[in-house]
C-alpha cells in the first residue's frame, strides 16, 4: 500500500479530458508533448513512404494527388502501391500498440504483451497449417484468426481462472506458445521450397500487397474497438494502484481485467488478420510511452501513435533498404531485440539484475 501511494505522489500531475458524459481520459502535459512529436513525426514517415524511392510521387506532386488530383503512374502509386499499404500499417500498428499497453497494464508486468498468451504464434501456426492442408483458395488470413483464436482460447481455459490471474496466463501463454512454434516449423520443413518461402514471409508479419479492403477490415475494427478501449481507461489507471484500492473505488480490478485482456487479444486479432503477427510492435509502444511521460498508467492513446510509428519506419526501411523486400516483421524483430538490450543494459546498471 505504501509504494503505491508513493508511486501515485511521484508521478507527474495529470489532468482530464472529457468526452460525452461516461468517458473521460486522463491526460498529462508529458503525455501531451509525446503525442504531438509522435503524431509529427508519423508525418514526416508516411510522406517519405509515399514519396521516397524509384516509384515514389515527388514532393512537389503530393498535396495535389492526395486532394484528388492524381492520375497515371501517381494514382497507380497511391491507390494500388504505397497508399494501401501505409493506411494499413498505420491503423495495424495502433491496434498492436494499445493491444499491448492493455496487457501491460492488467498484468503489471512491463514486458507483457498479447504474444506473450501464444497469440502471435497460434496464428502463426494456424496459417501454417491453411498452407499445407487446405485449398489454395482459402485465404491464409483465414487461417491466422482460427489459430490465434484457438491459442486463447487453450490459455483461457488451461489457466482455471480465464484472464483473472497474470501469473497463470503467462505460463499457459508460454506454453501454448511453445506448442504452436513447434507446429510451424514442422510445416515449414514439411511443405516444398515455394510455399514455404510464402509461408515464411506471412508468419514473420508482412504489408506487402496490400490493398483498401485490408484498409477498410482494420479501420472498421478500430472504429468498433477503440471506443469500447478507451472506456477502460480510468479503470485500468485506477487498477494499477492494485487490486484494494480499485476495488475500493468501484473499479471492479478482475473484471476490468477479463475487458482488457479480452479487448487486447480482439485488437491484435485484427491486426493479425491484415499484416500478419508482426512481433515486438505490442511489446515496445507502450514501454516507450511510459518513459516519454515519466507516469504511471496504460497510455492508450500515445501507446496507439507510436505503435502507427514503429510499424511504418519498420515498413518504410522494407521497402527502401537493398534486401529484397524482406518482410517488415524482420525489421520490428530487430527494433525489439535493440530496445530488450537497452532495457538489460539500463536494469543491469541500475543494479536490478
Amino acid at each position: 500500500m505504501t509504494a503505491t501511494v508513493e508511486r501515485a505522489r511521484g508521478a507527474r500531475p495529470r489532468g482530464m479530458v472529457v468526452i460525452g458524459r461516461r468517458l473521460a481520459l486522463p491526460v498529462s502535459r508529458a503525455a501531451l508533448l509525446a503525442g504531438v512529436g509522435t503524431v509529427l513525426a508519423l508525418v514526416v514517415a508516411s510522406v517519405a513512404t509515399l514519396s521516397m524511392g524509384r516509384l515514389g510521387v515527388p514532393l512537389s506532386e503530393l498535396p495535389t494527388a492526395l486532394t484528388g488530383g492524381a492520375e497515371g503512374k501517381t494514382l497507380f502509386v497511391l491507390d494500388r502501391l504505397r497508399g494501401p499499404r501505409l493506411v494499413v500499417a498505420i491503423a495495424a500498428g495502433a491496434a498492436f500498440g494499445i493491444s499491448g499497453a492493455l496487457f501491460q497494464s492488467v498484468t503489471r508486468n512491463p514486458l507483457g504483451s498479447p504474444d506473450v498468451i501464444g497469440l502471435g504464434a497460434g496464428a502463426g501456426a494456424g496459417a501454417a497449417v491453411v498452407a499445407l492442408k487446405m485449398p489454395e483458395g482459402v485465404p491464409v488470413s483465414l487461417g491466422a484468426l482460427i489459430g490465434a483464436a484457438a491459442a486463447v482460447t487453450l490459455v483461457y481455459f488451461s489457466t482455471g481462472s480465464g484472464f483473472r490471474d497474470p501469473g497463470r496466463l503467462i505460463v499457459a501463454g508460454i506454453g501454448v506458445a511453445a506448442i504452436a512454434i513447434a507446429i510451424t516449423q514442422y510445416v515449414v520443413y514439411a511443405v516444398e521450397r515455394e510455399r514455404a518461402i510464402a509461408l515464411t514471409a506471412y508468419v514473420n508479419g508482412s504489408l506487402a500487397a496490400r490493398s483498401w479492403d485490408d484498409a477498410r477490415e482494420i479501420g472498421l475494427a478500430l472504429l468498433v474497438l477503440l471506443p469500447l478501449t478507451l472506456a477502460l481507461a480510468r479503470r485500468l489507471d485506477i487498477g494499477e494502484m492494485g487490486d484494494e484500492i480499485a476495488a475500493a473505488l468501484g473499479a471492479e480490478p478482475k473484471r476490468t481485467r477479463s475487458r482488457a485482456v479480452l479487448l487486447s487479444v480482439l485488437l491484435s486479432a485484427a491486426a493479425i488478420s491484415v499484416a500478419g503477427p508482426i512481433a515486438f510492435i505490442a511489446l515496445t509502444a507502450p514501454q516507450i510511452a511510459r518513459r516519454l511521460t515519466g507516469g504511471w498508467g496504460a497510455h492508450l492513446v500515445l501507446s496507439a501513435l507510436l505503435g502507427s510509428l514503429l510499424l511504418v519506419l519498420a515498413d518504410l526501411a522494407a521497402q527502401q533498404l537493398p534486401l529484397d523486400d524482406m518482410p517488415v516483421g524482420i525489421y520490428t524483430m530487430a527494433i525489439g531485440g535493440i530496445y530488450l538490450g537497452y532495457l538489460l543494459t539500463r536494469e543491469w546498471r541500475r543494479g536490478r539484475l
